[in-house]
């Protein structure tokens, strides 16, 4: 594998285009100028918005597919790949042995943050949320940054947000969702970091939590020793990092929140930090877990220079992202939530601030297990996470790129939820059993395509009420 020099490169072809980080690349180098063209697996709304914008798409793997600007030039040319695509896949092969430049996602994205001024956002939960506070701050702020991010935020609809020209990169400040699957965010070097969670998590990848902590050590060890880790107070990363470190949480720590109330189903705060408190923000987005990623994201948004009055305009301005904590309904019959949440500790995170937002109503929370492998290795904390709600329906599980395991399914999680009302329903039952419950508070939650079902659900209680 060759040494890659944007200088070097004209065109530049996306296996798995779809995907919200590739999505992210790819826009940047059409931006800059680059050609840009991509296979994916299925159309969506993402990959149709990149076709309009001017990106050469397919949908069938085939070689004879790509277009012949790229085939003809492999040595101008860079393919990006991203680790869900398997080696056996036709252009993938084509490719490798052709004599084309091919890299991970995350090595390009290393590659283009190494020449900015970078703030990283790791952790288990919360890096999305976080990181797009802190690009949202940042912009607000008119502070120049570019944005890499795993989610498309409300404010801009996008998942990518674009600097403005600089003679010098590094000056602009380029925040990135440092991801730990497939310690994809060991490429990165930043200037500063906030790492928010390190539990245990594909483990598939890594087959125990101590491997997991392994890589979150190395992470934080590659930040720059002139730099700041923001780290969520009790992980403990400081002996692993060069660089100073600097605690946050919730409650204490030196960046928290105090005086923390609720105000009109809004959750509103006064942010201390080491330099005074920032009284009255108020969140658009509700959830005690988001009040620590604001403090957080307000942590490394003050270090970089953002004051504290456009921080505050900043938070009370931030709409969130999609799919984390986005109301579909909200009326005095019906609120409906959705949330991406797929790991036992953000359901908690989730279902606590939706129950403290509405305590007076049964709260029915629709989950669709993402992976077989999460839902064998997590089945009992996501039972108790689930046990929050007063009714649990839970979806057949989400394969995405796993094939069946022989005795893994949601019955699994289901043993272990002590809510008294739970079952396993289909999609096309779902609107059946929330008609029997009489609900009122629905939650979807999950990180497969359960996002497609609350549409049908918004339509059926806006079309009944």
């Amino acid at each position: 594998m060759t040494t890659v020099t944007l200088s070097s490169i004209r065109h530049v072809y996306f296996l798995g285009i779809g995907g919200i980080g590739m999505s992210a690349l790819a826009r940047w180098f059409l931006i800059n100028g680059y050609n840009v063209a991509g296979y994916d697996k299925t159309a969506t709304a993402l990959t149709e918005a990149l076709a309009a914008e001017g990106m050469v798409i397919h949908y069938t793997e085939a070689v004879d597919q790509i277009p012949a600007i790229f085939r003809e030039n492999p040595a101008d040319t860079l393919v990006v790949y991203t680790p869900a695509v398997p080696v056996h896949h036709a252009e993938y092969v084509y490719f490798s042995q052709n004599g084309f430049t091919i890299q991970k996602r995350s090595q390009v994205l290393g590659l283009l943050a190494g020449r900015m001024t970078t703030v990283g956002v790791a952790g288990t939960h919360g890096k999305t949320t976080t990181s797009s506070m802190v690009a949202h701050l940042l912009r607000h702020a008119e502070v120049n940054c570019a944005a890499f991010l795993g989610g498309i935020t409300q404010n801009y609809g996008t998942n990518f947000l674009l600097n403005e020209p600089s003679e010098d990169l590094s000056k602009v400040i380029c925040v990135v969702e440092a991801d730990e699957f497939d310690r994809s965010f060991l490429t990165l070097f930043p200037k500063y970091a906030i790492v928010t969670s390190t539990d245990a998590d594909h483990l598939d990848i890594y087959g125990d939590h101590d491997a997991v902590l392994s890589s979150f050590r190395a992470f934080v060890g590659q930040i720059q020793q002139d730099g700041i880790l923001f780290q969520r107070q009790g992980l403990n990363l400081n002996d692993a990092a060069q660089a100073e470190v600097r605690d946050y949480s919730l409650k204490s720590g030196a960046y928290h929140a105090a005086n923390l109330r609720i105000e009109a189903a809004r959750f509103v705060f006064d942010l201390v930090y080491p330099g005074g408190t920032v009284a009255d923000v108020r969140l658009m987005v509700p959830g005690f877990h988001n009040v620590e990623n604001a403090v957080a994201a307000a942590a490394v948004s003050l270090e970089v220079g953002v004051s504290p009055e456009a921080l505050r305009e900043g938070l009370n301005t931030y709409r969130g992202v999609r799919r984390r904590f986005e109301y579909a309904l909200d009326t005095e019959d019906m609120v409906l939530i959705d949330d991406y949440a797929h790991h036992p500790a953000e359901v908690e995170a989730f279902l606590t601030s939706v129950k403290a937002l509405y305590p007076d109503r049964e709260l029915t929370v629709i989950f669709q297990p993402h992976l077989f492998t999460r839902t064998r290795d997590f089945a009992e904390g996501f039972g108790k996470s689930l046990s929050l709600a007063d009714h649990v329906v839970l979806l057949p599980i989400y394969p995405a790129r796993e094939l069946p395991i022989d005795g893994v399914t949601s019955k699994l999680i289901l043993d272990h939820v002590q809510t008294k009302s739970k079952e396993i329903s289909t999609k096309d039952a779902i609107l059946s059993v929330l008609r029997n419950k009489k609900a009122t508070l629905v939650v979807t939650v999950g990180a497969g395509d359960i996002d497609l079902l609350v549409s049908i659900i918004k339509q059926e209680f806006d079309t009944n009420r």
